[in-house]
């Protein structure tokens, strides 16, 4: 690693993983540090995120850890003010907080459509909300969404995810919106499209799933959390000084390439 953040604070949301394996926060997390970043590791469970900071520390990176539930608005006011307290500044939000369900316009329950959007649209905007004011003290900034080939491709499916694609998309015009308002100030804002990665968030569909989700790569091949997370990391550096408003894939291919019948 060549310290491409050093001296740079990030907070990333949803950074350790639900069950075993290295999902995309706690991916992102690693390298992040890895690139000389103090990075404060946002999680529900303080439990799984202090793990993870030790890891970090074992690695001779430096975090911490916020436990906080970040759909909530005084816990990502909190977060930031954490941040700032604890290191001096905030220079990256890398949001990453997201769930799915399964479900139609027709089959989609209310409270599965409102938990949805609540988990990756609303946190993603509070989150920015509360880190915009604290970029700004310091002259600048690099938000990072984490969206989904869902929110970009129609996927057939038995069961349908009409809410995660949703949001998902919604992302995309989140980001725009944030990365118009805010180019000025020297605060940039893009947004990672996450193609078939293998995580734990999709351990539970087995092998066969897998396979066949791998197949639909142009690539021919299965992504892995660490691709998304050296994304991430030219997205946080200053090596982007000049990127805003981009889309990126990181799919095999998938949202731009497409194959013919045979």
């Amino acid at each position: 690693m060549t310290g491409r953040l050093k001296g740079k604070v990030a907070v990333v949301t949803g950074a350790a993983p639900r069950g075993e394996g290295v999902g995309n926060g706690m991916a992102t997390a690693l390298l992040f540090a890895k690139e000389g970043a103090k990075v404060v590791l946002v999680n529900r469970s303080a439990e799984r995120a202090e793990k993870l900071a030790k890891q970090i520390r074992d690695e001779g990176g430096e975090a911490s850890v916020f436990a906080g539930d970040v759909a909530r608005p005084e816990a990502c006011e909190a977060m930031a003010a954490f941040t700032v307290k604890t290191y001096g500044r905030l220079d990256i939000l890398h949001n990453n907080v997201g769930i799915g369900a399964p479900g139609t316009p027709e089959t989609v329950t209310l409270a599965d459509w409102n938990k949805v959007l609540e988990a990756n649209l609303t946190t993603t905007m509070l989150c920015t909300k509360y880190c915009l004011p604290e970029m700004k003290k310091a002259g600048g900034g690099s938000i990072i969404m984490v969206s989904s080939i869902a929110g970009a491709l129609g996927l057939m499916g038995s069961a349908g995810a009409v809410a995660y694609s949703t949001a998902k998309a919604g992302l995309h015009g989140f980001t725009m919106s944030v990365a118009a308002d805010h180019a000025t100030q020297n605060i940039r804002a893009n947004c990672i499209i996450v193609g078939s990665v293998h995580t734990p968030m999709v351990a539970h569909m087995g092998a066969e799933a897998r396979e066949r989700r791998r197949k639909l790569v142009p690539m021919q091949t299965e992504g892995t959390a660490w691709d998304v997370a050296h994304g991430a990391v030219y997205l946080a550096s200053d090596e982007s000084r000049w990127v805003t408003g981009v889309m990126l894939p990181i799919d095999g291919g998938l949202v731009a390439l497409r194959q013919w019948p045979r």
